[in-house]
């Protein structure tokens, strides 16, 4: 018996030591491949630089080439890392609230309310733009409680979550292209949350997201204990001391913030919040204290992958982000409905 004890403790400390060079392996490579990547996104176009270029120009002496990237193309970086960021913690939110793997907040329509009420304030009140954001968090909790409330019935099932979601969606969805059209939808502001176009994105927009993703990144961060303990059975949660329902709101309402600011900026991209848990847990495991923070790098890695593939794929017309999104992690979500039982 003591030698099959030892062989057991043997084993699990092999596999923990394992687990954990996996861990620190993923978040190493995803750090290195999202810098990669950022200067890459920088030298696409026709001006190049070199790192030693950037850098002086950034941090040295002026360089107008250096300005000129900065001005054109650093926002629409920023802004793709940090709306990437916060869909994809969004997503593994969602998924830990409602004990669903296939939860996003695209799918369950929150990004689409909150982009409905984004493209409302642009196209009927453009006054008070700075209230976008506002707006948006309105329309995605909107979203959220109408997708709960015609999906109880004597409980919550995962699946009518899932199907009231779609239809949720395409609702909001189609609204928001009503608007558009009644807009003449020659407005840069509706048709960009419409068809999450970040074009013409300036250093204004990456500086109404920011405050908003730091502060909902680290609400979540705050939360990470409590998105465990969701994983266990309401009866034990609730033994631990936990009030299951309060925790589930106040994580839903960090999760609906996060997805509904970044919609009103980059408008609604679906699949990020599904796709990036799902490869975090492959890589880092189900432990929220490791998977959020690897899903804030990797979903800034993957959006910002989205936006350049989709600005050179087909030069010099651009693809938005969001339908580079959908083309290539659509048929991903049709393979998990057909994995899933």
């Amino acid at each position: 018996m003591d030698l099959k004890e030892n062989d057991i403790l043997s084993k699990d400390h092999k596999n923990l030591r394992n687990k954990r060079i996996r861990t620190i392996v993923s978040f190493v490579m995803i750090i290195i491949l999202l810098v990669i990547l950022f200067f890459i996104s920088v030298n696409i176009g026709s001006l190049k630089v070199s790192f030693k270029k950037l850098f002086d120009g950034l941090f040295i002496k002026y360089n107008p080439d250096v300005a000129t990237i900065y001005d054109l193309r650093f926002p629409r970086i920023i802004i793709s890392m940090l709306a990437g960021a916060a869909i994809a913690v969004s997503g593994v939110l969602f998924q830990a609230v409602l004990k669903n793997p296939l939860a996003d907040p695209g799918i369950i329509g929150i990004s689409s309310g909150a982009g409905f009420a984004a493209v409302c304030i642009t196209a009927f009140a453009p006054t008070l733009y700075f209230f976008t954001p506002v707006a948006a968090c309105f329309g995605g909790i909107a979203a959220f409680v109408i997708v709960y409330a015609l999906s109880w019935k004597g409980g919550l099932s995962p699946l009518r979550i899932i199907l009231t979601g779609v239809a949720v969606e395409a609702f909001f969805t189609g609204m928001s292209s009503v608007v558009n059209s009644m807009s003449g939808g020659d407005r840069t502001g509706v048709a960009s949350i419409v068809e999450g176009n970040i074009t013409q994105k300036t250093w204004d927009d990456a500086a109404t997201l920011f405050p908003y993703v730091v502060v909902g990144l680290v609400l979540s961060v705050l939360f990470i204990g409590r998105c465990n303990l969701l994983a266990l059975e309401d009866k034990t949660a609730r033994s631990l001391g936990v009030n299951v329902n309060r925790t589930r709101i106040i994580i839903s309402v960090i999760a609906v913030i996060l997805a509904s600011i970044s919609t009103a900026v980059v408008g609604a991209i679906s699949f990020l919040g599904l796709i990036v848990p799902h490869i975090g847990r492959i890589l880092v495991g189900s432990d929220h204290k490791r998977l959020v923070p690897f899903s804030v790098f990797a979903g800034a890695f993957t959006f910002l992958l989205a936006d350049t593939i989709g600005r050179t794929i087909c030069r010099p017309y651009e693809v938005s982000a969001a339908v580079v999104m959908s083309v290539i992690v659509g048929p991903f979500f049709i393979l998990l409905l057909r994995g899933k039982r």
